[in-house]
């Protein structure tokens, strides 16, 4: 049970980074589309659970240590290797979206420019990838729980101080234009996509770190559980004060320091935590994915690719999730629909010696 609650962890906490935990990207994706984006909250939550199964399985029965050879296995020589190309550059990309988050949040809750702010979070991150990473994302890691305590707090606090009706809130919400997508079917497809698309790595190597595949499998399913009911609940924060939130970067954030200074506080100093965690994970694996984390050599590259990251992430965080998200998450329907058919083959291989005892 400790494997598979650790499976689950790393799961949430890899996909939670800056726009799901403040909001941003659920407002993009679900929000802005009324109603209907409940029903893709659903829909995601469903695709988090079964595909989170999938990935840490296929890591646990290849032994993995990277994401390369679960790519490669489920997409072939050639997809594999446009896929793996796909999810090494997103993973520079989400690091300059955590950039440029953390100056959103600086700026938002402390009055600090957001130059400034980004600027602390890649001195941070590229300090950190100095040394030994996995101590400290583990450290970081355990600060999920009291964020799903926050994001519960805040949503009820909206939820019951919502000062519009059902209709009302329906109609401001589609008006927003804040929709990251054409519908709200392609909203949730793509939101699950580019999130995989990042999490894909972490998920391949905390599955081989178990040789029972049941147990990664089930590491999976509780992790894609945790992250749909964090999904509808940001979610109903989102809708029922849309109002408020709807032109702003951090709008979880917003809510956060409507209940409370105190409460505000402590979710801007959770937030930058998840934040960091994200970035040191994903500044780290794209380096790692190039050169060897040792040496001189590896510390001059992860500080030119935070230098670039830091440039970057001047585009603007709520630019940057609605632009770049939407792009990756197309891309990453490659990897789903690979991810589907493998697990249609497993199922059809397991089959078959059924099928020969039956004759």
């Amino acid at each position: 049970m400790k494997k598979v609650i650790q499976i689950a962890g790393a799961y949430i906490g890899i996909i939670i980074g800056a726009g799901f935990a403040s909001g941003q990207e659920v407002l993009q994706f679900f929000t802005a589309f009324g109603w209907l984006g409940f029903i893709g909250t659903i829909i995601a939550s469903t695709l988090f659970i079964f595909l989170g199964m999938n990935i840490t399985q296929i890591g646990s029965r290849l032994q993995t240590q990277s994401h390369k050879e679960v790519v490669h296995h489920i997409c072939g020589k050639y997809i594999g290797l446009a896929v793996d190309f796909i999810i090494t550059f997103f993973l520079f990309g989400v690091a300059v979206i955590m950039f440029a988050g953390a100056g959103s949040t600086f700026e938002q809750q402390f009055g600090i420019p957001q130059a400034i702010g980004s600027l602390i979070m890649v001195l941070l991150t590229v300090f950190t990838c100095f040394f030994n990473v996995d101590r400290v994302i583990t450290i970081i890691g355990s600060i999920t729980p009291f964020l799903i305590l926050l994001v519960i707090i805040i949503s009820g606090y909206a939820l019951f101080t919502a000062d519009a009706g059902f209709t009302v809130l329906n109609t401001m919400a589609q008006e927003s234009g804040n929709a990251a997508a054409s519908n709200w079917m392609l909203g949730s497809v793509l939101y699950v996509s580019f999130n995989i698309t990042c999490g894909v790595a972490m998920l391949a190597v905390m599955g081989g770190t178990t040789k029972n595949e049941k147990q990664a499998g089930w590491g999976g399913i509780l992790g894609g559980v945790g992250l749909g009911i964090l999904l509808i609940l940001i979610n109903i924060g989102m809708y029922t004060r849309i109002g408020d939130v709807g032109g702003l970067d951090i709008p979880m954030l917003y809510i956060a320091n409507e209940i409370s200074p105190a409460v505000g506080m402590i979710m801007s100093i959770v937030l930058l935590a998840m934040i960091y965690n994200t970035a040191v994970g994903m500044i780290y694996g794209f380096s790692a994915r190039f050169m060897k984390p040792k040496g001189k050599q590896f510390k001059g590259f992860v500080s030119a690719v935070g230098l670039v990251g830091y440039g970057s992430s001047f585009v603007g965080f709520t630019t940057l999730v609605g632009t770049l998200y939407p792009i990756t998450g197309y891309l990453g329907l490659v990897l789903i629909a690979a991810i589907i058919i493998a697990w249609f083959r497993s199922k059809k291989t397991a089959s078959q010696p059924l099928k020969k005892m039956s004759a």
